[in-house]
């Protein structure tokens, strides 16, 4: 019989960042305590899966590692990635309708190139996930809806200059919380312009402001797009009791967001309030990705919940009309971006990774081609990774690349090779799941 929820649980009780780290493994162990209790496993509707292991060439279809994205993972990131990779093949399989993958480590601020830990990520699970699904399932339009307090700067860094990937985040202002990032005008490069949807909240915005805002832009934006996937990542640190953020969330207001998103596949973000949050807003999810009844979950303790101010649904109103416009001219937007541009467009970055006090410097460049999707390359240099100073310049090349382009791809890293300025230089093919070295 077809469930309508798989479950993958993997709490990684080998890796920690430190042993107090918000990040650690009784934020699923709590939640696993809670669904034990209250039997759901035993019912029919719910589907437990054991997450299978990611291979390398999985994370190389995403991520460029300097030296290597080997040397920077350990086992249970391979797992946290393999459990996305069940959870997608469960849905895709027929098994259950959908499937939602409680792993550790997180991944939504991992980029596409990996000097080290930023945010508690060093390899992004969802978009490994993403990349499966193209992949093995030939699955072109996806929808990647991130609920997490904190900006996805990561999400948003790889799918920069997908037109085919539907970014969406709501998180807290960036100007009050970390990464500093995820501001309206950050919209996608010219070709994908208007597909990267960031909806900054005030801090105090609960349940009433988050739904207004779906309601009012999210589920119209979807609608439009028609993606054959939604992927949710699951981030539950909006809660009102969470340590890291300000926000007003409750596990009601995160169950009735699921009920709406209806997303195919979802996966666990933030959410550091592991006694007091966590193990409801889990099991309000859950309840409603397996169209269960939820209307009972409430926390046992809401002293800290605050009333929403009106001026949170002032911002929403306006991310309402702002981002509305954006998306109902986005074409027009990105014909006249390209047609400014020309063959090419770049951008200047510099990233910072607060686990290791990594500083990165990178320029990255999309080559626009009539006939295919052009190519990237990129040029980055960081100081205090683990290996000292380090420099590499990458060339991607995508399935679509057209031969011409692909020429001019390997043309550039062979040049890059002959200038001695790099450490590394590497081509990553995305058709392989490799990174060959120059």
């Amino acid at each position: 019989m077809k469930s309508n929820l798989g479950l993958v649980f993997f709490p990684a009780f080998d890796w920690m960042i430190s042993p107090t780290h918000p990040e650690r493994q009784e934020r699923l162990l709590y939640t696993r305590d809670q669904l034990l209790e209250e039997g759901l496993f035993d019912l029919e509707q719910i589907r437990e899966y054991k997450p299978q292991l990611a291979e390398i060439s999985d994370l190389q279809r995403v991520h460029i590692g300097i030296p290597a994205i080997s040397r920077l993972i350990t086992p249970a990131h391979l797992v946290s990635a393999g459990g996305c990779i069940t959870a997608a093949d469960s849905v895709m399989s027929g098994e259950v309708k959908r499937s939602f993958a409680l792993v550790r480590p997180p991944g939504h601020h991992a980029m596409r190139v990996v000097h080290g830990i930023r945010g508690f990520c060093v390899i992004n699970i969802e978009a490994i996930m993403a990349a499966y699904l193209r992949q093995k399932y030939g699955v072109r339009k996806i929808a990647i809806v991130d609920t997490d307090v904190h900006h996805g700067d990561g999400t948003q860094d790889i799918f920069y200059h997908d037109p085919d990937t539907l970014y969406i985040s709501f998180h807290q202002d960036g100007r009050t919380l970390y990464p500093g990032s995820g501001f309206p005008n950050e919209a996608g490069s010219p070709a994908a312009l208007g597909t990267n949807i960031n909806l900054p909240l005030l801090p105090g915005t609960g349940d009433e402001g988050v739904h207004r805002l779906f309601d009012g832009i999210i589920r119209p934006i979807l609608d439009d797009f028609e993606p054959e996937i939604i992927i949710n990542s699951a981030g539950q640190d909006n809660h009102f009791s969470d340590p890291l953020a300000s926000m007003s969330v409750t596990a009601q207001g995160y169950a009735r967001l699921a009920d709406k998103l209806k997303a195919d596949i979802a996966v666990l973000e933030g959410g550091y309030s592991v006694e007091a949050a966590l193990p409801y807003v889990n099991t309000g999810i859950i309840l409603a990705m397996a169209e269960m009844d939820y209307s009972n979950v409430i926390e046992p303790d809401q002293t800290g919940l605050r009333r929403q101010d009106d001026r949170c649904n002032a911002r929403v109103d306006e991310l309402i009309r702002q981002i509305g416009d954006l998306w109902t001219n986005r074409q027009k937007l990105s014909r006249e971006a390209l047609a400014k541009c020309g063959d090419t467009w770049s951008r200047r970055k510099n990233i910072y990774y607060d686990e290791e006090g990594i500083s990165e410097e990178q320029v990255e460049t999309v080559h626009y081609c009539k006939q295919c999707n052009g190519y990237l390359t990129i040029q980055t240099a960081a100081k205090n990774t683990r290996f000292g100073s380090q420099s590499a310049f990458i060339a991607i090349v995508e399935e679509s690349t057209c031969p011409v382009c692909r020429q001019e791809a390997y043309d550039e890293a062979l040049k890059a090779k002959k200038t001695a300025k790099w450490q590394y230089v590497f081509v990553q093919d995305k058709t392989k799941g490799n990174i060959e070295n120059i």
